[in-house]
């Protein structure tokens, strides 16, 4: 019997750009009442966890912890050690937002779709108007992908209340347009997830996004202007928050890239990716407030990243960099929101 866990030294496992990071595994050891243990070499640092048994090669979930968290269409518990920047993923006893989900009409795509949307405490009471983030997941992600696995809203709870980061609506859509809404959460039912999704990074996201702007700006009381509006986004997330960015260089005065997938789309034929120089150009012209790139030393894409900043150091386009340690993984996606929130809006 064996224990995966991501407190464990990593192995990597080909994925579709490259080698990325996965949970390692340890055997557990059975003692004397039964009950099969295992003990780390030394003791954990604040974070939360994700973990999940192996019995006879089959991975199943811990019977005794209901802490489940869905990551496409694996299950894991979870275990939160508290402590330093982990407090900032835990429920504490301030003031909340609020979190709900919206159905909403996007023309260009021809459906109706899902976003998650977080308003911070005091909207609901107020009139004031409110800057927004668009916050983007990965590859396989969906709607549900920051609010559970990124803790997005405990870290804005506990951000806002400390006065580290100004209250804002963070908006929270679905990237994989083929989709209505997280699995199990649309008309397919249920069905089982899968990263390999269609229309996924061809364009079409990034052609739809006005679709989702005018939604928001349309039903809540929002700063409908360019220094009011901020997107960023994990992996894919992040490869359409640049392309969303450039395509559109008036709407963002933001930008956020995590573990970009900074890759080449010579083969995708869409307007959304033509004159990639010219874009940018224009798109810095404009002076953004914040270009922020993060990434981790041992993320597969690392080399894709510094070679993307290279190129705007040498074009003189101003950026912020972030690096952390370890890979393409969720631990650093929760730090990478705790460090760029604070940036925003000042």
């Amino acid at each position: 019997m064996q224990i995966s866990g991501d407190f464990l030294p990593t192995q990597k496992a080909d994925g579709p750009y490259g080698k990325y990071d996965m949970a390692g595994t340890a055997d557990l050891k059975k003692e004397k009442d039964g009950v099969w243990e295992y003990t780390t070499p030394e003791a954990l640092k604040p974070e939360l966890y994700s973990y999940s048994f192996i019995v006879d090669g089959l991975k199943t979930t811990d019977p005794n912890n209901v802490y489940l968290i869905r990551d496409v269409a694996s299950l894991t518990n979870v275990f939160l050690i508290g402590g330093g920047r982990a407090d900032l993923y835990k429920v504490t006893n301030v003031a909340h937002g609020t979190v709900v989900r919206r159905w909403y009409n996007s023309p260009t795509l021809n459906m109706t779709r899902r976003m998650t949307v977080y308003t911070p405490a005091g909207y609901e009471s107020g009139n004031k108007k409110y800057p927004v983030l668009y916050l983007l997941h990965g590859m396989g992600g969906d709607e549900e992908a920051w609010i559970t696995l990124g803790r997005a809203a405990q870290i804005l709870d506990n951000l806002i209340a400390q006065g580290k980061a100004f209250p804002m609506i963070v908006v929270m859509t679905n990237g994989n347009v083929s989709q209505e809404a997280a699995p199990g959460e649309s008309a397919l039912g249920f069905y089982k997830p899968t990263t390999q999704l269609p229309k996924t990074m061809e364009g079409t996201m990034e052609t739809s996004f006005p679709d989702v702007i005018k939604f928001i700006e349309s039903n809540y009381r929002t700063i409908n202007t360019k220094s009011g509006r901020a997107i960023a986004g994990l992996s894919m997330g992040g490869f359409h928050s640049l392309h969303i960015s450039k395509q559109y260089p008036d709407m963002f005065d933001y930008v956020g890239l995590f573990s970009a997938a900074i890759i080449s789309n010579k083969d995708v034929k869409s307007p959304i990716y033509d004159d990639m120089d010219g874009k940018l150009k224009t798109q810095f012209s404009k002076k953004p407030k914040l270009y922020w790139i993060a990434i981790g030393k041992s993320d597969f894409l690392y080399k894709a990243n510094e070679d993307y900043r290279k190129l705007l150091y040498h074009s003189g386009y101003k950026y912020t960099y972030y690096e952390s340690t370890e890979g393409h993984i969720w631990k650093n996606w929760r730090i990478y929101l705790t460090e760029f929130t604070p940036l925003l809006f000042k």
